[in-house]
This record gives structure tokens, C-alpha cells and sequence, in this order.
């Protein structure tokens, strides 16, 4: 029987906060510093590494970190959840993405439907359709094949799948598995929707409109967009355009549609990817098969997440030591840098799926904290990032630990020597080096030139960024905010905090205002 209690409340938040600290230069300096780094890495799935020998952790306080782990019940807790315990209990739902690509644990049933069956159906439907738009048995009104599959959606909707897709187009392009150019217009600025809309040739284009509720305004206002454009071009829109939403909306059985995709309320939108919500949009650009294998590297990393032991689980590890560097060490945000240009929109992804999961003052009965939850999450690739926020990073008053995340073989294969060796080891020469210099600066006297050091990284290294590669990135990711949550007792999978701004959003358009909203409403010439 699982408890859910405050983080504060446990013996060893005690523990974590007498522990002794590290020093971080003197760690990783000379030969110790090269058994940190062959000491501390955990594999991770589809020949991922999480080394962590540049954080400010030893074997002291990874052993309570450990008793954390024990005491809050962090392994329990996530058997609960992929069992189908209502862990979402603002919503009182349950939570099940990671049941979209396997099965950990019991037959999870729900409203009298076996919940594994549903999303491998919804899989095996979407595979269909894709097969046949590629093979031309599903085309446009004259009869020729769809050459751009459009994603209509916001948040979840749109930046999960939309990293994904940038992180495999090159690859995809170069493996010859790439069947489709996709674009995403999310915005309710209509310069995004006109902008894609001009970079296409709409009568080739299928348009995958993605709302859940079949209700989220912006989502409905670029249909409705794209449904002008499409009745300016002579086009019968029904016959471009397939919904994912749930089967309860109004989108789901409506003849506006060529298909209906369905998923539920037991996967949150940041969460989505891995359902129809990607699988869609990705099997159109890339193949089923494609997508099953993000799935399979997806699955694979969700049962290393499921291991009780910290240092087979680098989910959990991640988690333990980004809990300790926010509560303990005091570092509100976290930096992703990957060094992959493939990976350029991943940091976006993971704010949304960091700061909207943990972004609470409340614990999940709704009760104050009274300790720090989520950071603040941002990123760029690199080496683009480090010449721009780098010299914070370096020099700054605030420390600010960092996610890197490199691969050894770039994904494309064409490379050039320059100055004796090729592009990609200078990509790696730059995170290695970065790495060092970050954790162990540099002396000077000149101050404006002396680096203190003792700046916190980790990296995940892999071989070459694949679709088992990227979907275990996915999942780490995915677990990790999981595992937090868990410590502070936080509810991770709502977002009440997106919910008020619409609401006042919804009384402007109304023009039901007054005070300071209605100046600033007209300002704006609403």
C-alpha cells in the first residue's frame, strides 16, 4: 500500500540536507575525475548512456538518494500508475501513455475496455490508413497521391510530435524512409497558418486536425483557417482533412473527415506523443513501421524505469539528483543542450513536459508546499547555444545545472575533414570540452577572464540518433518528470495553471470586461 506524504516529511529530506556537499572541481580533476566518469553511467535502452560523473553528487549522497527513493516509495508508486490506479487525481483519472507502446504490468481496464487493446487497435487503424495514402488507395479529389501531411494542434498536440518529426526527417531522408514532408501550425496567429499554408501545395495536402475535447479554440480557429484556403482553392475540404480526438467528441463520427483517430483522457497532451497524436502525423511522414520503432525504444526505456535499483534506472537517477540540485543546492533551472542540430525543438518539448507537469505550489490533495517543485527549463543544440547563453552559463551569478545530450555518429553520414579532423569530432570535441570546463573552470587573474567552475552536467551519449534512440529519449524524459513529482507529491499529469488565461481570453472576445482588462483590450483594438 502505497502513502503519498510531502517531501519535507521524510527522514531522509533530513538526511539530504546535512549530507556533506561535493566539491565539484576537486572531483573531477586529474585521474579522479576519469574513474567519476567510468564509475558513474547507467545503460539506458536502444545503447543510450546517462553518465553522471559531473554532477555534485559522491556515493554518500547517492546512498540517500537511494533511501529517498525507498522512503517515498518512487518504484511503487509508478506500479501503481502503469496498473491503472487513478494517479491523476485532479482529474481523477488514470494515467496510461506509456501503455501506448507496452505492457508493464496487469491488463489495465477502464469503462469496461481493455486499455491495451484500444490504443494497439487505434495503432493498427492509423498504420492502415497510412499504407494506403502512400500506396495511393487514398487520395485527393482528382485522384493523386498526398505529397504533405498538415498537424493542426497546440501544446501536447503540436511540439511533442513536431521534435520528433525534426529529429528523424534528415535520417528518414537518408535511410530512404521518407514518405511524406510534414508541417505543423499550431499559433493562432494567422501569420503561422498562412505562413505554412503558402510553403504547401494544398490540393496534395492532408490535414490532421488534433484536439481531444474537439473544443480547444486555437485548434478550431486554424481548422477553420486552413478550411477557407482549402474552399478558396475549389477544394472539398472533408476530403483533406482526418481528426485525432476522443470518441466522445463532435469531431468523431463527423462526415467533415476522411478517418477519426481516437485516444482518451487517460493520456495528457504533453504526454501524447506516443498515441494516435503522433502516430498519425509520423506514420504519414515516415512510415508505421518507423513509428513502431520509437515505440519499441520507448517501451524498452520504460522498463528500465521500472527497475527498483537507482543505478539500473536512469530515469530514476536523473530524477533523484535534479530533486537534490533543486531542493538542496538551491538551482531553480535546468539547461538542455543537445549536440544534434536533429534534436533543435526536443528542449521545447521538454519545458512544456517539465514545467506544465511540476510547475505546482500544491501538493496533489491540494495543499501548499512549502519546498521548491519544478525548475525552469531551457535549451538550444549545440554549438549554436554556446555562442549565445553560454556566458551565463560560464560566468553567471546563478549556477545552472545542464542536461547534455551528444552522439558519436551523425545521423546523415556525410561529413568533410577540415584541419584534420571531420565536423561531427568537432561537435564532440565541443561538448566534451564544455563539460570539463563547466565543472572545473579555469584560474585567472583577471576576473574578467577567471571561470570559478563547479557547474553541474550530465550527458546521455548514443551511438547515432535513431527511432529506438529518440523514443528512449522520449521516455527517460517522460519518467523522469514522473519520478519527481512523486517526491514533492505533486499531481504531474493536469495543468490548471493553462486554464485561466483562456477563461479571460473567452470574456475579451465576448467584450465582458472592465478595469485594467479592458484598457489593455483596447490597446490591442479588440
Amino acid at each position: 500500500m502505497v502513502s503519498w506524504k510531502n517531501f519535507d516529511k521524510l527522514d531522509s529530506y533530513g538526511k539530504l540536507q546535512a549530507v556533506k556537499k561535493v566539491n565539484l572541481q576537486e572531483a573531477m580533476a586529474g585521474e579522479s575525475g576519469a574513474e567519476r566518469v567510468k564509475k558513474y553511467a547507467v545503460p539506458m535502452a536502444a545503447g543510450l548512456t546517462y553518465n553522471f560523473a559531473a554532477k555534485a553528487v559522491d556515493d554518500a549522497i547517492l546512498g540517500t538518494l537511494a533511501e529517498l527513493a525507498e522512503e517515498q516509495q518512487l518504484s511503487e508508486k509508478f506500479e501503481e500508475l502503469y496498473n491503472g490506479a487513478v494517479i491523476n487525481t485532479g482529474e481523477k483519472r488514470l494515467v496510461l501513455h506509456q501503455l501506448c507502446r507496452g505492457q508493464l504490468g496487469k491488463d489495465v481496464i477502464a469503462d469496461g475496455v481493455n486499455k491495451r487493446e484500444f490504443y494497439t487497435g487505434v495503432q493498427a487503424n492509423i498504420a492502415e490508413f497510412a499504407k494506403k495514402v502512400h500506396a495511393g488507395e487514398i487520395t485527393n479529389e482528382a485522384g493523386e497521391k498526398f505529397t504533405t501531411a498538415v498537424q493542426i494542434g497546440i501544446g501536447g498536440s503540436d511540439l511533442g510530435p513536431r521534435a520528433l518529426y525534426i529529429a528523424l526527417e534528415n535520417w528518414a531522408k537518408a535511410t530512404g524512409n521518407f514518405k511524406m514532408e510534414a508541417k505543423f501550425i499550431s499559433n493562432v496567429d494567422p501569420d503561422d497558418a498562412a505562413a505554412v499554408l503558402k510553403s504547401i501545395d494544398v490540393a496534395h495536402s492532408i490535414f490532421i486536425l488534433v484536439s481531444k475535447s474537439g473544443t480547444t479554440l486555437e485548434t478550431l480557429t486554424n481548422e477553420s483557417f486552413v478550411k477557407d484556403a482549402l474552399k478558396k482553392a475549389g477544394l472539398d475540404a472533408s476530403k483533406h482533412m482526418i481528426a485525432v480526438t476522443s470518441e466522445t467528441s463532435p469531431l468523431a463520427k463527423s462526415s467533415d473527415y476522411l478517418a477519426a483517430f481516437f485516444m482518451d483522457d487517460y493520456i495528457g497532451g504533453r504526454y501524447s506523443s506516443s498515441s494516435a497524436v503522433g502516430g498519425a502525423v509520423l506514420s504519414l511522414a515516415f512510415g508505421p513501421e518507423i513509428f513502431a520503432r520509437i515505440l519499441n525504444g520507448a517501451a524498452e526505456q520504460d522498463k528500465t524505469a521500472a527497475e527498483k535499483d537507482i543505478f539500473k534506472n536512469s530515469s530514476l537517477l536523473d530524477a533523484l539528483i535534479g530533486v537534490y540540485e533543486r531542493n538542496f543546492l538551491g538551482y531553480p533551472e535546468t539547461a538542455v543542450l543537445p549536440y544534434s542540430q536533429a534534436l533543435a525543438r526536443f528542449p521545447a518539448h521538454l519545458q512544456q513536459l517539465d514545467m506544465e507537469s511540476n510547475g505546482k505550489s500544491v501538493n496533489r490533495f491540494g495543499e501548499p508546499v512549502s519546498y521548491a517543485t519544478g525548475p525552469i527549463i531551457f535549451g538550444e543544440p549545440g554549438t549554436n547555444g554556446q555562442h549565445s547563453f553560454y556566458q551565463l552559463l560560464h560566468q553567471g551569478t546563478d549556477i545552472v545545472p545542464m542536461q547534455f545530450i551528444g552522439f558519436k555518429k551523425s545521423q546523415i553520414g556525410s561529413d568533410v575533414v577540415i584541419q584534420d579532423s571531420t565536423s561531427q569530432q568537432k561537435l564532440c570535441a565541443n561538448v566534451a570540452a564544455q563539460i570539463m570546463a563547466f565543472a572545473c573552470g579555469k584560474k585567472d587573474d583577471n576576473l574578467n577572464k577567471n571561470f570559478v567552475g563547479g557547474r553541474p552536467s550530465s550527458i546521455i551519449i548514443g551511438d547515432q540518433l535513431t527511432p529506438e534512440s529518440l523514443g528512449a529519449l522520449l521516455a527517460h524524459f517522460e519518467n523522469k518528470v514522473m519520478f519527481q513529482g512523486f517526491v514533492w507529491n505533486v499531481n504531474s499529469f493536469d495543468q490548471e495553471g493553462v486554464q485561466l488565461g483562456k477563461l479571460l481570453a473567452k470574456k475579451v472576445l465576448a467584450h465582458d470586461t472592465d478595469g485594467a482588462l479592458k484598457v489593455y483590450s483596447d490597446l490591442l483594438d479588440i
